[in-house]
């Protein structure tokens, strides 16, 4: 048994503990003083290590996991729509309006949504003002966002409140959909969503204290204890959010650990306040600069190779987009690395990687090395020449495998037979690359076991028992745990705190149903890891979850 000397003030027993260590993969017991990890071992040996103040929990044979780690959520969206039109769920067109029209009969000034898909319609046909129009009314601003957040529909109002309707028809915009008479049709694209979205009145500080602080108990609820938090494109939602979870943590009620990226366009500021990567402490920290390459798949604004096929109306010239100019791409890569950070590149298209993965190659004779690994996000689609390249160049793979789920029929669409390059789990890690894996919530559910399940059934589970989607990408349940848990701590620079059970980390803990080892091979092709729930959450040694059946303390 492994352990630091001291009385445990918690001890968790009797249970499956998988504790991420080469030299004791598994255990029984987990003795805690305090918030941190002391001892690691049998169950008779660590309970000897008892004192008359020391809590028990008997986990009665439970799975006992690290912490697990979101490597890609935007934590304000998140937090901020989880009180706003909920879409996600929506199976059709006229569900969609339905759910609209309730939200617009109740009293307020805008009406804001998130997470519509026309995949999941069955359809092509993208949402229209007129048809927001019918249900919200002609002076009442709304805007959803689709569920990949690179793009959106607005209303009318909505667009008048922006100025758009005031400016005369311009030449072809791939950013701003029209009718062949020019008029906007409401569909927005990338930047073009901002010019909206800016006239959204934001929450007050306390607004925006109680909604993150209400999302991080939820994500308690998945067993997530820490988290990479995304930045996007033109939103100005970083300092702000930065502001809001000093002020949680300055009060006590930060329980998460959170490392925040810093978007490209913030960068004068951090050159102006002398601000390095890892600025902070165990709990808050800065991450990354983020950058971003393209847009993405369902919204066609991925930068791809090759065109798109299939596009109703056809667009045969339709490579989709680089919404950051290479040249200017190079030059923030360059102003970040002088300022002491490392960078996250999001990337979907092939030709968006290989485009980031060409500057890499050529930072890397001549600039110092990040304090931690540069990362990608998403790394969608991977010409097969490119994808050896992360792993060469010492990059993580920051990806989403309910993502692989949410964009199988989309990708089949656009892509064809290239659809094969989509989500190369199996490939990038044999390959030797680090994998860092999320959700993108709101984009997609943040439930990790969903993630997992994901990794390693590529098959929703309402569609189960069909076959897998590209099944020899699947990996092991070792690897996608570890995916959750050290591979996001290496990334952040967190592998000496969090990420596995050893004495001397943080108790960072997370209790589950079920032996995730023991499911059948059958068990788990019928979706029985996505029906994982949580039982009990610590967050520095202190419960920040349970469920009202867990086994209370002895």
């Amino acid at each position: 048994m492994r352990q630091l000397t001291c009385t445990p003030t918690l001890i968790l027993h009797n249970g499956a503990v998988y504790t991420q260590e080469a030299s004791q993969p598994w255990a029984e017991a987990v003795a805690i003083h305090g918030q941190q990890i002391l001892a690691v071992g049998s169950t008779p040996s660590t309970l000897a290590l008892a004192g008359p103040q020391t809590a028990l929990i008997d986990l009665r044979g439970r799975l006992l996991l690290p912490g697990l780690c979101d490597a890609h959520l935007h934590l304000s969206q998140y937090a901020l729509g989880l009180h706003r039109v909920q879409l996600a769920s929506t199976r059709s067109r006229a569900e969609m309006l339905e759910r609209i029209a309730a939200a617009a009969a109740r009293p307020g000034d805008w009406i804001v949504g998130h997470g519509w898909n026309e995949s999941w319609w069955g359809e092509s046909h993208l949402p229209s003002a007129a048809e927001l129009d019918s249900v919200t009314g002609p002076e009442r601003p709304a805007l959803f966002y689709r569920s990949d957040l690179h793009s959106a529909v607005a209303n009318s109002a909505a667009l008048r409140v922006a100025g758009l309707t005031d400016q005369p028809a311009a030449p072809a915009d791939p950013l701003l959909d029209r009718t062949p008479d020019g008029q906007l049709t409401g569909l927005l694209r990338e930047q073009a969503i901002d010019l909206v979205a800016r006239w959204i009145p934001l929450p007050s500080p306390a607004e925006q204290d109680a909604a993150l602080a209400a999302a991080l108990a939820t994500l308690h609820r998945l067993g997530i204890t820490a988290l990479h938090a995304q930045r996007l494109k033109e939103g100005d939602d970083g300092p702000r959010e930065w502001s809001s979870l000093l002020r949680l943590r300055q009060t006590g009620h930060l329980l998460q650990r959170v490392a925040c990226n810093v978007a490209a366009h913030d960068l004068p500021h951090l050159a102006a306040l002398s601000l390095r990567a890892g600025f902070g402490d165990d709990y808050l920290r800065l991450g990354h600069v983020k950058i971003f390459a393209d847009g993405s798949l369902g919204s066609r604004t991925a930068w791809m190779l090759a065109p798109f096929v299939k596009l109703e109306p056809a667009e045969p010239d339709n490579c989709g987009l680089c919404v950051t100019p290479p040249a200017q791409m190079a030059a923030e890569f360059r102003r970040a690395l002088d300022l002491g950070f490392p960078i996250s590149v999001h990337a979907i298209g092939d030709r968006a990687n290989r485009t980031v993965l060409d500057i890499f190659a050529e930072l890397a004779g001549s600039a110092a090395a990040p304090p931690i690994p540069h990362r990608i996000e998403h790394a969608q689609t991977l010409d097969p020449a490119d994808l050896p390249r992360l792993a060469q160049l010492g990059i993580t793979a920051s990806v989403q495998p309910i993502h692989a789920l949410d964009d199988m029929d989309t990708a089949d669409r656009f892509l064809g037979e290239r659809a094969d390059r989509l989500y190369k789990f199996r490939s990038l890690q044999a390959a030797g690359t680090l994998l860092a894996f999320g959700s993108d919530a709101p984009v997609a559910d943040p439930n990790p076991f969903a993630g997992i399940h994901a990794a390693l059934v590529r098959q929703r589970p309402e569609r189960l028992p069909a076959p897998p989607w590209y099944g020899a990408e699947r990996i092991s349940l070792a690897q996608a745990i570890e995916a959750y848990t050290l591979g996001p701590a290496r990334a952040a620079g967190w592998e000496t705190t969090i990420g596995s059970i050893a004495p001397g980390k943080r108790a960072d803990l997370v209790v589950v149903d079920r032996n995730l080892f023991e499911l059948t091979e059958s068990e788990i092709a019928q979706g029985a890891i996505a029906q994982t729930q949580v039982q009990l959450t610590l967050f520095d040694g202190r419960i920040v979850y349970r469920t009202p059946d867990q086994t209370s303390s002895e």
